[in-house]
C-alpha cells in the first residue's frame, strides 16, 4: 500500500468542515450515501454496499482518523486534518489516504469528486 496526501483549500470555518468530518449525519451529505454509527465504529454506504470503519484518533476541529475494518494492512487509514494558513488565515483540508501504487490515480480522483461534493453541500 502506498500512502497519499491531497489539499484542499477551503472557505469555510474550521467547525463547520470538522462537523462535516465527524459525525454520520456529515459524513452521509458528501462522502457516502448513508452513514451509521455506534460507537467508534461507522458504517458507510455507497448503493447497497457497506464498508466499515473504526474512529481511532480524534482533535475537535483539527483532525479525524479512521481505519478500514477490511484493510489487511495494519498500518493503513484514511485521515482528514484542517490547518489554518498563519498568514492567509486560508483553511486546507488535508486528506491522507492509501492505495494499492497502481490505484492511486483512482484514489486521487475518488476524493477530487468527494471534495467536490463537500463543497457543493457547504456552497463554497
Amino acid at each position: 500500500m502506498q500512502q497519499f496526501e491531497l489539499e484542499y483549500v477551503l472557505h469555510a470555518s474550521p467547525k463547520v468542515i470538522y462537523d462535516r468530518l465527524s459525525s454520520a449525519s456529515g459524513l452521509s451529505e458528501w462522502f457516502a450515501d448513508d452513514v451509521n454509527q455506534k460507537g467508534k465504529i461507522f458504517t458507510f454506504i455507497w448503493e447497497g454496499s457497506e464498508q466499515q470503519a473504526e474512529l481511532i484518533q480524534k482533535k475537535d476541529n483539527r483532525l479525524i482518523r479512521f481505519h478500514w475494518l477490511d484493510s489487511e494492512d495494519d498500518e493503513s487509514f484514511f485521515e482528514f486534518k484542517i490547518e489554518i494558513d498563519a498568514l492567509t488565515n486560508d483553511l486546507s483540508l488535508i486528506i491522507t489516504d492509501y492505495a494499492e501504487e497502481d490505484e492511486v490515480e483512482e484514489g486521487i480522483e475518488l476524493w477530487d469528486s468527494q471534495i467536490s461534493e463537500l463543497k457543493q453541500v457547504l456552497g463554497i
